[in-house]
């Protein structure tokens, strides 16, 4: 069990929307972190409204890991078909770091993941000067791989917000 003190990055989201995933994320990841094993927790937002949670799973073979991300993703299919519109991942701090969570952008590989089952999500970014805020994933990613598994168009439009009449 965590016993350590560290602050919610969620109270420095101005954004509600990233305010929520963050909340999110961080409270499961304060819960579950293990040194080692469980360090960043992951929450996704879909069209209805469900937040999806997820925990990195560590392996001893570092192939074998799975990212929080993911495992968010799988999730939110697992519950829903509906789309999904943003994400956030929290990592929480090794007992040697100053106990401070920090939002993290998803690796490269959840990107391609995300987008390949969410072309126009957004993501919580912590952007040194603009804060924390929605991104568009696919500008974190401008060449995305585009196989031929399914057709892929990503749609524009607004970032969300809490008053998203979609939702």
């Amino acid at each position: 069990m965590n016993t350590r003190v560290v602050p919610d990055p969620a109270a420095e989201c101005t954004d509600p929307v990233a305010r929520l995933l963050v909340s999110r994320a961080f409270g499961v990841i304060s819960r579950r972190y293990v040194l080692a094993r469980h360090q960043i927790a992951a929450a996704i937002l879909d069209a209805d409204g469900g937040v999806h949670v997820g925990l990195h799973l560590d392996a001893m073979v570092g192939r074998a890991a799975v990212c929080a991300e993911a495992s968010a993703l799988s999730a939110a299919r697992l519950a829903t078909d509906a789309g999904l519109v943003a994400v956030a991942a929290v990592r929480y701090p090794k007992p040697s770091e100053p106990p401070t969570a920090r939002v993290v952008p998803p690796c490269g590989l959840c990107r391609e993941l995300l987008l390949d089952h969410a072309p126009g999500l957004a993501a919580v970014i912590d952007s040194p000067g603009s804060g924390m805020g929605l991104s568009r994933l696919g500008g974190l990613l401008p060449h995305k791989y585009v196989g031929t598994k399914w057709p892929t168009t990503p749609p524009d439009g607004p970032l969300p917000t809490a008053h998203d009449p979609s939702r």
